[in-house]
C-alpha cells in the first residue's frame, strides 16, 4: 500500500481508543496523513451499538470518517482521500489500511498486535514516511517501541503538562495585597469596594478567581482587560457566615466556593479537591438553597460517571434512580447529612427531593437531551472525556446552572490522566469565561481520619 505524502512525510495511526477519547481526532493533525486500520473500524463498529457511553463516541467517530471518505473508490482510501476544512482547503489525507494477518514480530491474537504490524509493513512499504503510532495505551506504546515503531499519547486536547499549571480558583500572595498592586482607582459598587489594579504578576488573574493575602484581604476579579484588573473586595467574616440549606463553611476555600455556588450570575462552578473536603455536600447545599428557597431553578439534575460494567443500566430492574443508586450513593449519603439534626430526617430527605424536583440521570441518557431553568450537577467529572464533558454542558438550556465535581486524584479509567481528563481540559478552556468560576478545595474536614488517610496513605 503505497500512500500520498506531502512535504512533511509523516502519517499518524490512530488507534480505537484515541477515535473514543476524540471521535473528531481525524480532523487534528493539520497538514499531516491519518492512517486508520482496519482492526481499529472493526473495534469500532463492535462498540458503536447498546446503551454504554462509548457506544456514542464510537458512532460520532464512524461518521466523521465516513464523512471525510465519502464516495471515494478503494485504491483512494488506502492511498489517501483529501481532508476538507469548513474553509474548503485541502490539508492533510485520510487512508485505511488493511490488516495484515499472520505477518510480522508480534503474535497475530491481540487486536493491539494486528494495529503494531500493520504500522510496521506501511513503515517498510512507504521508506520516505515517518509513521508514528497514536495511542493512549501505555503499554501499547511500549510494544510499539520495542518493535522500532514510533509512538505517542494523543495530546491534542491537553491543555497543560503539569497539574502544578491547573487554576486552582485562588491567587495567594505573601504579604500584603496592597504592597504586591498598583492601586490605579477605588469606587464604591453595590455596598463594596472595587479596586481597579495593575497586574504584575508572575501568573495572570482570570475571571472570578479569587485573590488572597496574608492579611486577610479576600478579593475576586470581575473584570480584567490586558494587565488591568478590577477587584471586588469581599468580607472575610461575611464569607465565613453564609449559609445554604442550614450548612455553613468549615473554612475559607469552603467559604469561597460556596460565594460562588450561590451566585446567580455564575453558570459553570468547577469543584474540585480530596476526598472529604466538602465538594459534594456544598454544591447539594446550595443547589436545594436555589431551588426550593430561592425559586431560581425547577429542578436539580444529578449524574455522574459510572464503570463500564453499569453503563448498560437497562438490563437493571427497577426505575432509573433505583438503576443509578448504587453509583449515586454520595448523592443520598450528603442528603442524609443536611438533615440528620431532623426531628423526622426520612420525612425530611423525602420532602426536599421533591419540593427539589431532584431526578438522577443516567449520562449516556443525557445526550441529546436539553435542560431548562435547571441545576446540573455532574459527579466524578475527573472520570470524563473532553468530549463527554463538551457533550453534557452543551445541554445546558437557558437559566440553567451546571456544577462539576471531580477529584483528579482519583482517576478510574486505564487511559486518562489527570493532565488530559476532561474535567482538567473544562477547568483550564472556562478559566476566562465571565459566567464560570473554579475552587479547588484544601483540607479534608470530613473527619480526622479521613483527612489522616488522604495525607498519608
Amino acid at each position: 500500500m503505497l500512500m500520498k505524502t506531502n512535504a512533511s512525510h509523516k502519517a499518524y495511526v490512530l488507534d480505537t481508543n484515541v477515535l473514543i477519547h476524540d471521535p473528531m481526532a481525524i480532523l487534528q493533525f493539520e497538514e499531516h496523513h491519518v492512517v486508520i486500520p482496519m482492526t481499529v473500524l472493526e473495534e469500532l463498529d463492535h462498540l458503536k451499538s447498546g446503551k454504554r457511553s462509548i457506544a456514542a463516541d464510537c458512532r460520532s467517530a464512524i461518521r466523521i470518517i465516513d464523512l471525510v471518505l465519502s464516495d471515494a473508490e478503494a485504491d483512494q482510501i488506502q492511498s489517501g482521500v483529501p481532508i476538507h476544512r469548513d474553509d474548503d482547503s485541502e490539508c492533510g489525507y485520510l487512508s485505511v489500511a488493511t490488516d495484515v494477518r499472520g505477518e510480522g514480530p508480534l503474535a497475530d491474537g491481540l487486536n493491539d498486535n494486528k494495529i503494531i504490524n500493520t504500522l510496521i509493513r506501511l513503515r517498510d512499504e512507504n521508506p520516505d514516511t515517518e509513521f508514528v503510532l497514536v495511542t493512549k495505551d501505555i503499554n501499547m506504546r511500549i510494544k510499539a517501541k520495542a518493535n522500532g515503531v514510533k509512538a505517542e499519547d494523543y495530546h491534542n486536547d491537553q491543555l497543560i503538562s503539569d497539574m502544578k499549571q491547573l487554576n486552582k480558583g485562588f491567587h495567594r500572595i505573601e504579604g500584603s495585597f496592597w504592597d504586591a498592586v498598583t492601586v490605579l482607582d477605588s469606587f464604591d459598587d453595590a455596598g463594596s469596594m472595587v479596586h481597579q489594579i495593575k497586574w504584575t504578576g508572575e501568573q495572570p488573574l482570570y475571571m472570578n478567581q479569587f485573590v488572597l493575602d496574608s492579611e486577610d484581604f479576600v478579593g475576586r476579579v470581575i473584570d480584567q482587560h490586558d494587565n488591568i484588573s478590577w477587584i471586588r473586595g469581599l468580607s472575610r467574616e461575611a464569607i465565613m457566615h453564609q449559609e445554604a440549606w442550614g450548612l455553613r463553611p468549615i473554612n475559607l476555600f469552603q467559604g469561597l466556593a460556596l460565594h460562588l455556588l450561590l451566585d446567580p450570575d455564575v453558570h459553570l462552578v468547577t469543584l474540585t479537591g480530596a476526598a472529604g473536603s466538602g465538594k459534594t455536600i456544598l454544591a447539594l447545599a446550595a443547589a436545594i438553597e436555589m431551588t426550593v428557597e430561592q425559586n431560581l431553578y425547577s429542578k436539580i439534575i444529578v449524574t455522574r460517571s459510572t464503570p463500564p460494567l453499569a453503563e448498560e443500566l437497562g438490563f437493571l430492574p427497577g426505575t432509573e434512580e433505583e438503576k443509578m443508586d448504587p453509583w449515586l450513593g454520595a448523592i443520598n449519603d450528603n442528603i442524609e447529612a443536611l438533615h440528620e439534626n431532623d426531628d423526622n430526617p426520612n420525612q425530611s430527605i423525602a420532602y426536599v427531593k421533591q419540593k427539589a424536583n431532584i431526578q438522577f440521570k443516567a449520562m449516556n441518557y443525557i445526550r441529546g437531551r436539553s435542560f431548562q431553568h435547571s441545576l446540573i450537577m455532574i459527579d466524578e467529572c475527573q472520570n470524563l472525556t473532553p468530549y463527554q464533558m463538551k457533550a453534557i454542558i452543551t445541554r445546558a438550556g437557558e437559566g440553567s446552572k451546571v456544577i462539576c465535581l471531580g477529584n483528579l486524584a482519583q482517576i478510574d479509567g486505564t487511559l486518562l490522566t489527570p493532565t488530559s481528563s476532561g474535567l482538567t481540559y473544562m477547568t483550564e478552556r472556562f478559566k476566562d469565561f465571565k459566567y464560570g468560576g473554579s475552587m479547588h478545595l484544601s483540607g479534608v474536614p470530613r473527619s480526622p481520619l479521613a483527612e489522616f488517610a488522604e495525607t498519608n496513605l
